[in-house]
């Protein structure tokens, strides 16, 4: 599968990024809840381990949250390659506007 990586810069320190995330996941699991099963999602320390299926693809991935930025690193599956750019904008995009 290939890989999607996406790094975000912040200022907030990283304790107040991992718990500003830990609200963003809240609210995208209550809005998209009906589309996404198999949710998976493991936190230790200021690292997120994640699965889920969504549309019949499977996504898992890995989101690291440092002093200075959030990574993450994923995997997404060929049949939503050509959707690539569109889902690395959006999450960038809502990443940026959590961390501000």
């Amino acid at each position: 599968m290939p890989a999607l990586t996406i790094a975000v810069p912040h200022q907030l320190g990283q304790q107040q990024a991992t718990d500003r995330l830990k609200e963003l996941l809240a609210k995208i699991k209550e809005r998209y809840g009906s589309q996404v099963s198999d949710l998976q999602e493991t936190w230790a320390d200021n690292v997120l381990n994640f699965a889920f299926k969504t549309y019949g693809f499977n996504i898992q991935g890995q989101l690291a949250v440092s002093p200075s930025d959030v990574k993450i690193d994923g995997q997404l599956p060929f049949a939503a390659m050509m959707f690539k750019g569109k889902i690395e904008q959006a999450i960038r995009d809502e990443l940026t506007k959590r961390l501000a």
